[in-house]
C-alpha cells in the first residue's frame, strides 16, 4: 500500500492511498464469499457458484464495488498508523480509481489550541439587588394563582374567563368544533387565531356572534396558512376574577407554614434573591468564558462543527418530542430546508464548539479530573432522585461507558469553570499560557 500525504490545512490531512494488487485480490476474495451466498446464479445452488462464474455473472466491477466496503476502512486504518495520525471525527472518502485501486481520505485532526494567559482574566461582578417592587410583583402573581372565578352579570371584557360553544370551518371543512370551551380573554392572544379574543370581548351570556379571521402566514400547518376561518361563538358563561386580599389570611391560604403576610413576603424575597443570585452566577461564568475564548487561538477541522450542528438539530427535534427519523416532518412544520436550519444553528454551534475546545485545554493545563469513584457517587445521587419505578432503568443507563464518560466530562467542565471563576476573582499572578500544536 502506498500512502501520500498531499497537504495539511484547517486541521485536516489530505491523504491519497493506493492499494497493491495483492491487497485488492484479498478483498475481492472476501467479497466473493459474501456475494455468492446472496446472488442466484443460473445452474448453481446459492453459495455454490465458483468465483470465475460469479464474476462473469455480476461483472468484475460488481465485485470491486462490494469489496470497497472492506478495502477502504482497512486501508484507512493502516494509513493512520503509518502516518501517526489520530483523527477526531470520521473522515471523508473519495474513490478516484478502481484499477489500480486509489482513494482519497480527508482526516480531521485534533484542534490546535493556544489558550493565552488566562490567569490574567479579571471580570468585575455586578451586585445583586432586589427591589420591593419585584417582591410586590411576585405577590401579585401569587394572588392571581389563588384567585376565584365568579359569574359576571355583564358583557365580557379582557381578563375575564368565558365558557362558550364554538363552530368553525375553512372553506366548508371543519376547523374547531367544541362545546363548553373555557377561554380567558387575554389582549393580543394568538390562540386559536390572532384577533379571536378581541371578537369575543363584549359578548354576554346567551349571545351568538359570527365572524371571520385569517390564520397567520407562518401557521404551523402550512396547508392552512393564511386561509380564512369562519367562526360562530355562543357564550354560556362569563366569569370575572376575584383576587384575595393581601393579608395574613391570604398568607395562610398560600401555605399553612406562613402565619402572617410578612412571613410570606420574607419567603418570596428569599426565593427571588436566590433566583437572582443564581442568574448572576451563570451570567458571570459566561462572561469569564467569553474572555477566555476571546484571548484564545483555536483552529479546528470543519468536521467538528458539522458534528455540533448535528447535535443541535437532534436537540431541536427532542424539544418537539420528535425522534431523529422525523426530521423531514419537523422541517415541513417550521417551513425550512435542512440547509436553512443548519445555517441558522451554525453561530450557536460555533460558539459551543469554541468554548468546549478551550475549556478542555484549560482542564488539561490545570489537571482537572473527576475520578471513577466520583462518577459512581454522582450516578448514585442522580439515580436516587428518580422515582422508584425508574431507578433500575436509569441505573442501567448510567452503567454504560458512554453515559459514564458524559457524567465525567460534564463535571470536569463544571470544575474547570469554577477554577476560571476563582482566577477571575483573584489577584493577578504568574502566567498560565498553554498551547498545543501538531
Amino acid at each position: 500500500m502506498k500512502v501520500t500525504n498531499e497537504k495539511t490545512e484547517q486541521r485536516q490531512v489530505f491523504l491519497t492511498i493506493e492499494l497493491d494488487p495483492a491487497e485488492v485480490e484479498e478483498s475481492l476474495g472476501k467479497s466473493y464469499q459474501r456475494m455468492v451466498k446472496k446472488v442466484n446464479v443460473p445452474g448453481f445452488r446459492k453459495g455454490k457458484a465458483p468465483r470465475d462464474i460469479l464474476e462473469r455473472f455480476v461483472g468484475r466491477e460488481g465485485l470491486l464495488d462490494d469489496a470497497v466496503h472492506d478495502m477502504v476502512p482497512d486501508a484507512y486504518e493502516k494509513a493512520l498508523q503509518t502516518e501517526g495520525l489520530e483523527p477526531v471525527a470520521r473522515p471523508q472518502f473519495e474513490v478516484t480509481s478502481m484499477e489500480p485501486f486509489v482513494f482519497k481520505a480527508v482526516v480531521p485532526l485534533q484542534p490546535m489550541v493556544k489558550t493565552g494567559d488566562y490567569h490574567q482574566i479579571r471580570v468585575a461582578e455586578e451586585p445583586v439587588t432586589l427591589s420591593e417592587d419585584q417582591v410586590n410583583s411576585m405577590l401579585e402573581i401569587i394572588r392571581h394563582q389563588h384567585a376565584l372565578w365568579e359569574p359576571a352579570e355583564r358583557a365580557s371584557d379582557f381578563n375575564d374567563q368565558v365558557i362558550f360553544n364554538i363552530k368553525s370551518d375553512i372553506d366548508g371543512t371543519p376547523f374547531i368544533n367544541r362545546l363548553g370551551v373555557q377561554y380567558q380573554l387575554i389582549r393580543e392572544q394568538t390562540f386559536p387565531v390572532p384577533g379571536f379574543a378581541e371578537q369575543v370581548v363584549g359578548m354576554k351570556v346567551g349571545d351568538t356572534r359570527q365572524f371571520k379571521l385569517s390564520l397567520p402566514k407562518d401557521y404551523v400547518n402550512s396547508e392552512l396558512a393564511g386561509k380564512e376561518v369562519s367562526f360562530e361563538i355562543t357564550v354560556n358563561e362569563v366569569k370575572q376574577e376575584k383576587l384575595p386580599e393581601l393579608n395574613d389570611e391570604f398568607a395562610t391560604q398560600v401555605d399553612k407554614e406562613y402565619k402572617t403576610l410578612d412571613a410570606l413576603r420574607d419567603n418570596v424575597r428569599e426565593v427571588l434573591k436566590k433566583e437572582l443570585e443564581e442568574k448572576a452566577k451563570r451570567e458571570y461564568e459566561q462572561k469569564v468564558i467569553d474572555e477566555l475564548v476571546k484571548m484564545a487561538e483555536v483552529e479546528y477541522p470543519p468536521a467538528m462543527l458539522v458534528l455540533e450542528i448535528d447535535r443541535l438539530v437532534r436537540e431541536q427535534l427532542r424539544r418537539f418530542q420528535m425522534p431523529d427519523d422525523r426530521l423531514e416532518e419537523y422541517l415541513k412544520a417550521v417551513k425550512k430546508t435542512s440547509e436553512q436550519l443548519r445555517q441558522e444553528l451554525t453561530p450557536a454551534a460555533t460558539k459551543n464548539l469554541l468554548e468546549a475546545i478551550v475549556l478542555g485545554e484549560v482542564a488539561k493545563a490545570e489537571k482537572v479530573d473527576f475520578s471513577d469513584a466520583e462518577v459512581d457517587a454522582e450516578v448514585a445521587k442522580m439515580v436516587a432522585a428518580m422515582s422508584a419505578e425508574n431507578r433500575d432503568k436509569m441505573q442501567q443507563f448510567f452503567n454504560s461507558p458512554e453515559s459514564r464518560r458524559s457524567v465525567r466530562s460534564l463535571n470536569i467542565g463544571r470544575r474547570t469553570v469554577d477554577k476560571l471563576v476563582e482566577i477571575a476573582r483573584g489577584p493577578v499572578t504568574g502566567t498560565g499560557q498553554t498551547g498545543k500544536e501538531e
